[in-house]
């Protein structure tokens, strides 16, 4: 009847390769700090402007907080689709996968195509009342 328990299952893997996907920051600050020090300890450069590897170090940093974030959302977006609840949530984070590469915009496209079927808003209108419903003028 309807592929949603499919895009559970897909939105759970995505979710868990993007949590994985967030060790290359880690990697990416730790070199940061290794650069750093070597930088630091190299005896024939005194007047550095500044620390290179400060550098990798925010990068790595804020790369690692976008893709923790967007995989505990998309984690708790493959949840809520499985209770068919929050449809709004669901359909912000579909979008949001749509800005994450080729397995992000497949996903999230094929997710917004599901979601927009009048017997899945039918499912989430049962469920919550939070979809929106036909205007009447």
């Amino acid at each position: 009847m309807n592929n949603l328990d499919i895009y559970r299952t897909l939105l759970t893997v995505k979710g868990i390769l993007t949590l994985c996907f967030s060790l290359f920051f880690v990697f990416y600050m730790f070199m940061g700090g290794v650069f750093g020090t070597a930088f630091m300890l190299d005896p024939t450069q005194d007047d550095i402007p500044f620390n290179p590897g400060l550098i990798f170090i925010i990068i790595g940093g804020i790369g690692f907080i976008l893709t923790v974030t967007l995989g505990i959302l998309t984690l708790y977006a493959a949840k809520y689709l499985g209770k068919r609840t929050n449809y709004t949530y669901i359909f912000v984070v579909s979008i949001l996968n749509c800005l994450t590469g080729a397995l992000g915009i497949v996903l999230g496209v094929l997710t917004l195509v599901e979601l927009n079927k009048p017997e899945v808003k039918r499912l989430f209108d049962d469920q919550s009342g939070l979809v929106p419903t036909k205007n009447p003028y």
